[in-house]
């Protein structure tokens, strides 16, 4: 007889609306089911209408309206029954100690996805990753402050492959990702020399399923938050 849940899983969405698409999948996949009541409850926020993230790190663009929804999306999560929370958005985790400061209920109920690859890494003994993510993570250096206490280096990519960085993220937004976004991403992973590669937002993934074997092929090692995070609400839900 297969587990029945009691936890709530309570996901912030819409950041962008394709990337939360495919992480509802893979979570949804994740839970063997032999009826659809066999697996948790899941309440999502596709919450689009949210600024964007990157402009308000980069220019301080609508940083209290960024802040503000997304402790929204937060509070009607949980006044919807969701005790287990995920920000499906790398760069939001930037605003997470705001969040909190808004809805104070939420502390304690989120599965921070960049905490929870850096509990994974620091099991595998290499403690520097290439990070590919978009401009406004990679430069709030939010990777940098969640796995510091995991002894976890990160090596940033120059500022000249952001261009292509956004390309690929803008294909996955527009839902055109096609054998030419899959070769972005291998080109974005042959500028740098490490092997050891974060994939830090949300966006890539679905990319990252067209060129796995041959990025495997090639001796890449690839992590993903999202992977990682689906591994600790398994670790954690009841």
């Amino acid at each position: 007889m297969l587990k029945k849940y009691n936890d709530v899983i309570g996901i912030v969405g819409g950041m962008g609306s394709f990337a939360t698409l495919d992480f509802f999948k893979r979570l949804i996949k994740s839970f063997p089911a032999e009826k659809e009541w066999d697996r948790p409850r899941i309440i999502i926020d596709n919450n689009c209408t949210i600024p964007s993230r990157v402009r308000a790190i980069l220019y301080n663009e609508a940083w209290d309206e960024v802040g503000d929804q997304l402790a929204d999306s937060v509070r009607h999560l949980i006044g919807a029954g969701a005790n287990i929370l995920v920000l499906a958005c790398n760069t939001s985790h930037v605003f997470l100690p705001e969040i909190i400061n808004r809805v104070p209920e939420a502390e304690g109920k989120f599965v921070n996805i960049i905490d929870s690859l850096g509990e994974t890494l620091a099991a595998t003994g290499v403690t520097e990753y290439r990070l590919l993510a978009s401009e406004g993570t990679l430069d709030s250096g939010v990777y940098q402050l969640y796995l510091k206490k995991y002894g976890i280096t990160i090596e940033p990519p120059d500022k000249t492959e952001y261009p292509l960085f956004r390309s690929i993220i803008e294909d996955v937004k527009q839902d055109m990702v096609n054998p030419e976004t899959a070769q972005k991403l291998i080109d974005a992973m042959h500028q740098g020399t490490n092997k050891n590669v974060i994939i830090g937002c949300t966006e890539f993934p679905p990319v990252y399923e067209l060129c796995r074997d041959q990025l495997a092929a090639e001796g890449y090692h690839i992590y993903d938050p999202l992977d990682t995070t689906i591994q600790k609400i398994h670790a954690i839900i009841k």
